[in-house]
């Protein structure tokens, strides 16, 4: 099979033959888009800049972002099978979790805060991409999977009893692998090349994934790369963007489209798919970002008519976008206050109907291990994520 999105080469002799494909370089691929493709790549742009200019007005975005953070992390693990819940990652001491699912998402979310940090020494290069598969990888079922390695051996696609030749696509051989990724590289920083940014994102993510360059990871790490790409390149100022979302909702058509490159060469419907979910996903990203906005709103001028014991308050409000499911004594270590300062801050929070209290615990610990949680906050920022 050969088209212009790459070929099969035959593997082994005899019996042990199988195939794998090698992808034909982007450099190379000319796009023929249709008047759908432009008008949604208009649409994308247009909210886009909406996008931008809501973080750039909005007070504190940045724990907004922290928070899209969790969210797109617990998304792309669910696309990948992890069961994990929006809860489960935001429980106080989610980070000793020994449920290997929740690792996973807590794994991931320090992944991309790395790789966030470390754009700004290193380019985006196949060196990050690395170091952010080692972070994502480190302390959980994928350790024994070489973190931070680029594959030495053949990986394949398929059920969980397949073999290589009965696997729905097998990647490129590490031989390939390795030039395969050198042409990527080299695209992701061509600032020559005439294709819009956000048609560039959606061919990088497709021969990223084509390519597979990982034993393990490649979906979250390939995912990760839109927003990568997408703040290298200006177009997110802020990365308050979880593509994630529509991906995982429309799990079944991501994977087909991307195989119906590989199959027939068909790039337009991909780019059109990818444009359509990155449209979407902005558009949800806007909606959740006025949502909370308002809550907080909404809130404060609740807190404010606390009078006196409106700083406490108004503290443990704040901390509450950060962490809003709470335990009292950790939440009065982590603000540095007294206990029974926290504990009366929480049940003003509460009488204003801002917290609610969760579950019930016995014993001579329960009053300090009272729990709490942000209830509307949560429910916005569960939309999507069940």
């Amino acid at each position: 099979m050969r088209n212009r999105a790459g070929f099969l080469k035959a593997q082994l002799e005899g019996e042990a033959r199988y195939y794998t494909f090698v992808p034909t370089p982007l450099q190379k691929i000319s796009l023929e888009p249709d008047s759908q493709c432009y008008g949604l790549l208009a649409r994308t742009r247009h909210e886009l800049g909406v996008l931008d200019v809501l973080s750039s007005r909005i007070p504190d975005m940045d724990l907004f972002i922290a928070m899209y953070i969790r969210k797109e992390a617990l998304l792309s693990s669910q696309i990948e099978g992890t069961q994990a819940t929006l809860d489960d990652i935001l429980e106080p001491g989610a980070e000793r979790n020994r449920n290997l699912h929740v690792a996973e998402v807590i794994q991931y979310i320090k992944a991309v805060h790395f790789a966030l940090d470390r754009m700004g020494e290193l380019p985006l290069c196949c060196r990050l991409l690395r170091e952010v598969h080692e972070i994502l990888l480190a302390e959980q079922r994928g350790a024994e999977k070489n973190p931070g390695e680029f594959r030495r051996s053949q990986n394949w696609i398929g059920a969980g009893n397949s073999t290589i030749k009965t696997a729905s696509y097998v990647p490129p051989c590490p031989q390939d692998m390795a030039a395969a990724l050198d042409d990527l590289e080299r695209f992701i920083h061509d600032d020559e090349h005439e294709t819009d940014p956000l048609i560039q994102a959606a061919l990088i993510h497709y021969q990223f994934e084509t390519i597979h360059p990982f034993l393990d990871g490649n979906g979250r790490i390939g995912r990760l790369l839109i927003v990568l790409f997408l703040c290298a390149k200006g177009i997110l100022i802020k990365p308050a963007l979880y593509i994630s979302w529509y991906l995982k909702r429309n799990r079944l058509e991501y994977y087909d489209r991307l195989e119906e490159v590989r199959k027939r060469g068909n790039y337009e419907q991909w780019i059109v798919f990818f444009m359509t979910a990155l449209h979407a996903s902005v558009r949800e990203a806007l909606g959740t970002i006025e949502k909370l906005a308002a809550l907080r709103e909404r809130n404060r001028a609740k807190i404010s008519a606390l009078g006196r014991s409106a700083k406490s308050a108004r503290n443990l409000y704040d901390y509450l976008e950060r962490s809003p499911i709470i335990e009292i004594g950790k939440t009065a270590a982590g603000l540095g206050m007294s206990f029974n300062t926290i504990d009366k801050a929480a049940e003003h929070l509460r009488a204003l109907g801002i917290l609610a209290q969760t579950g019930s615990r016995d014993g001579p610990m329960a009053a300090r291990n009272r729990r709490f949680a942000y209830t509307e906050y949560l429910d916005i920022l569960r939309e999507g994520a069940e």
